[in-house]
């Protein structure tokens, strides 16, 4: 049988009291910080969290130690939660303890008769309500007289309302610790990051009485936009209240001179300079910008508490480099304060989080940022629109290949199906377009061309709001921030690659990625994903026709109108990337993505190549397969049908030999996808060796290349020694190796994944955060094996996962040497690399002696 935990003492909190963080609570050590900067802080007691436990536990204080903290010339505590961290919360605050009969005709003696009764009054529904445990709907009438609210409490409890304080304080803390325990309190702060057994301290505080005769009131200042993060005083002054009882003549004021009406800064200005001098010292002194809240009592100051600035994730960059430039933390702290999916808000467009919101549904934040604009239901709407000049937000049930240019042509996207891994969030991550998926609230009716949300009809053209950040789909035109990309930004990035050792690139497709990835940063292209440049109006015919051709020779011909095409786009890519590896993969596709799958479409294709519709049916047939992502695609194409990897060979050298030649040092890369045994990369090398040769021969210039593998088959990874042989890196494909390695379809899985992690199966959603147990150990099975057969081959990470902080940190430790993911998830993964890179150096300096401990945050 467990033994009730044993009380700790009740420390009083001074300037060298034992009071730590892990025993008294983040409050209880705030207050001795401010203590120690000679703050006017009310005289403050930690209940450390052993003691509360045994409180929970039934194991009480005695009435002389609980008297021992109300006995001051108020009478009356407020009782706080003090958890180790802030972010886990705690129960509500108890104001006012020790308010009875005989403290109310004290204070009516002082205050008056109104502002005692309020505050008697405010004291018994809290205590009601959160104490007692009685119905709200009771003691919740900010109208009630103090009589009715203590019969009340009498008629409800059989007993007249407490007048020890002794036993009131009590109650309060029995109460707030085993709401501690209760098990919602556990659940909520268990998805907060809490661990289970987290424990929570109190603190017990002398009241600062905010009534009485003069500038008198309560509030809190701020000195920094928690939006924006720009320096400006902000927060709120109520003049005479105390906690919720209000009296008739409260009223709230500025805090800053403001022609609306009076401030504090006029009624007070001795007061309201104490305030901005103490926002500076605590800034300095506990390395943080701070709100401090605060009671004035008739013209005298009391320091109440003080929490961490609440901030949106563009205040965090700023006020994190602000803090690092004025000496106050040096960078790599301020490198270590801002999460990396914060930057990903930077980039975008965001709802100004303090616009209203009307909310019709919701969905999977599959790509940050926010844009407005009116509902279309087809790619070629997208396109009219747009050649418009009109803002529109793309609705499918779920996008396809085809979609790509109506994507292209919206603002942002929204389906109704799919998961984090389906083709809309993929490409629109990679386009840098707000997203969200899997709104299962939504139903679309093509036909009519409307769609159903919350229980509203939206007809096409009418306006929306996505909001890719939170996953919220709003009606109508919401208010926005603009991106943030600053002074601030920049200066964190810079610092970032400082601390880095993996290098970061893109995955790039189109002129416009590469431009998008060198602005944020990205050290080249780590996949081009060549079969995106063959949807174009202008090249799908010439596709189309060598998908129709039965002899290599016609496709040949077929695929001679796409070398030029395919040359300037890769020529294109080497100026932009200018010297930077460029990483282009074959084409990789099932063939079957590039022909119409309607009758209308199949028809309009046989007038354009003059052949039989039955040809073109009975065509698209023969090209349908049961599983395509696992037939014929990739380098089984590329074995099959060489003419397609030898026209895009040729294109990429010939572009390096052009681009080479105005100056710029290229070293293309080639990737083969979809390996997996040695015996296709053997083939595919010789036949691209042939064209490099030809090449050199027709152009009398000499280039070098390097040919690699994308490992996306479980049996790649395993044979990575053997195919390491014949090659000069390996890149892994971790969306289809997840796909593979667990037998999902990464579209289809969105329909139950959200269950399985819920009830447990996999902790994570394995298409959104890498699964280091399994695909994770084929990674490190590949990489060591591909390393022990070619010490110098490069190994990297060109999947989704390579934009996900939690993955890159595996990747660093794996010993990765770059990952690559979409143009705008490049700054992020900067910063999680830098990230990284500080944890390991810091946790090799403490195992060799030398310290390293990050120093704690306040």
């Amino acid at each position: 049988m467990d033994q009730a935990p044993t009380p700790a003492p009740i420390v009083e909190i001074a300037p060298a009291a034992a009071v730590d963080t892990v025993t008294h609570g983040w409050r209880a050590k705030c207050l001795q910080r401010l203590i120690r900067m000679q703050l006017p802080v009310p005289r403050s007691f930690a209940i450390p969290a052993a003691t509360v436990r045994a409180i929970a536990g039934g194991r009480l204080p005695g009435a002389d130690e609980l008297r021992r903290l109300i006995d001051a010339s108020s009478g009356l505590v407020g009782v706080r939660p003090s958890a180790m961290n802030p972010e886990w919360g705690g129960p509500g605050t108890v104001l006012n303890v020790g308010m009875n009969a005989a403290c109310h005709d004290r204070l009516t003696g002082t205050l008056g008769a109104e502002a005692a009764d309020a505050l008697y009054r405010g004291f018994v529904q809290s205590y009601a309500i959160h104490v007692a445990r009685l119905d709200p709907d009771m003691f919740s009438d900010p109208a009630a007289s103090l009589a009715e609210v203590l019969d009340a409490y009498q008629d409800e409890t059989d007993e007249e309302f407490p007048q020890d304080p002794a036993l009131q304080l009590a109650e309060v803390l029995r109460s707030m610790a085993r709401a501690w325990d209760g098990p919602t309190a556990r659940l909520l702060r268990q998805a907060k990051g809490a661990p289970a057994d987290a424990a929570l301290g109190l603190v017990v505080q002398d009241m600062a009485l905010a009534l009485g005769p003069g500038v008198t009131g309560s509030g809190t200042i701020q000195f920094i936009d928690s939006v924006t993060g720009t320096p400006r005083i902000t927060g709120r002054f109520r003049g005479q209240t105390q906690g919720r009882a209000i009296g008739r003549d409260a009223e709230s004021i500025f805090l800053t001179r403001d022609p609306r009406g009076p401030s504090l800064e006029e009624a007070a200005p001795g007061v309201f300079a104490d305030l901005v001098r103490f926002g500076v010292a605590a800034r300095e002194r506990l390395r943080e910008e701070m709100q401090i809240e605060f009671v004035v009592t008739d013209g005298r100051l009391s320091i109440i508490d003080a929490v961490r600035v609440q901030r949106s994730s563009r205040a965090a960059v700023r006020i994190a480099v602000a803090l690092a430039h004025d000496g106050i933390i040096p960078p790599d702290e301020a490198l270590m304060r801002v999460q990396p999916r914060a930057l990903s808000d930077l980039l975008h467009h965001q709802v100004d989080p303090r616009a209203p919101r009307d909310l019709i549904t919701r969905g999977m934040a599959a790509s940050p940022g926010a844009a407005t604009g009116r509902v279309v239901f087809t790619a070629a709407a997208a396109q009219a629109a747009a050649a418009r000049g009109e803002s529109v937000v793309l609705v499918r049930r779920e996008t396809l290949p085809e979609d790509i240019r109506g994507m292209h042509a919206s603002a942002g996207v929204l389906t109704e199906r799919g998961g984090m891994s389906s083709h809309a969030a993929v490409i629109a991550r990679g386009l840098g377009l707000p997203c969200i998926v899997g709104a299962s609230g939504l139903q679309i009716d093509t036909r009519a061309r409307l769609m159903r949300a919350g229980g509203r009809i939206f007809r096409e053209g009418e306006d929306i709001t996505i909001d890719g950040t939170s996953g919220e789909v709003l009606a109508g035109a919401a208010e926005m921030l603009e991106p943030a990309l600053d002074d601030s930004f920049a200066q964190l990035l810079d610092w970032a690659d400082e601390a880095r050792g993996m290098g970061v690139r893109a995955n790039a497709d189109t002129p416009e990625d590469a431009r998008t990835a060198r602005m944020f940063g990205a050290q080249g292209i780590g996949l081009c994903r060549t079969e995106h440049m063959f949807f174009d109006d202008t090249r799908l015919p010439a596709m189309r026709e060598m998908i129709f051709a039965d002899r290599p020779e016609d496709r040949r011909v077929a695929l001679e109108r796409l070398l030029p095409m395919q040359r300037d786009d890769f020529t294109t890519l080497f100026r932009i990337m200018d010297g930077y590896p460029v990483t282009i993969r074959l084409f990789d596709p099932p063939l079957h993505e590039f022909l119409p799958h309607d009758r209308e479409g199949m028809r309009e294709l046989a007038e354009s190549l003059d052949l039989p519709l039955s040809d073109v049916v009975r065509r698209v047939e023969a090209l349908t397969e049961y599983n395509p992502m696992l037939g014929m695609r990739g380098v089984r194409l590329g074995i099959t049908m060489p003419e397609i990897y030898e026209m895009q060979a040729r294109a990429i050298f010939e572009a390096a030999v052009r681009a080479g030649a105005e100056g710029q040092g290229v070293v293309p890369e080639i990737m083969i996808p979809l390996v997996s045994a040695r015996r296709e990369v053997e083939l595919v090398r010789h036949r691209i060796e042939g064209v490099a040769a030809a090449v050199r021969a027709e152009t009398r210039s000499a280039f070098a290349y390097r040919l690699g593998v994308m490992v996306e088959t479980p049996r790649a990874a395993l044979r990575a020694g053997d195919i390491a042989e014949h090659c000069s890196f390996l890149s892994f494909g971790t969306n289809d190796l997840t796909q593979m390695t667990y037998g999902l379809s990464r579209d289809d899985a969105a329909r139950f994944i959200g269950s399985y992690v819920a009830q447990g199966v996999y902790a994570e959603d394995p298409f959104h955060i890498l699964d280091m147990e399994g695909v994770g150990e084929l990674m490190l099975i590949g990489a060591e094996r591909a390393r022990a057969q070619n010490p110098g081959i490069t190994v990297s990470l060109c999947g989704e996962h390579g934009g996900n902080p939690e993955s890159i940190a595996f990747c660093q430790q794996a010993g990765l040497d770059y990952v690559s993911c979409s143009p705008f998830r490049v700054p992020v993964a900067r910063l999680a690399a830098a990230q990284q890179a500080l944890i390991q150096n810091r946790a090799e300096s403490a195992l060799a002696g030398g310290g390293g401990k990050p120093t704690p945050l306040a």
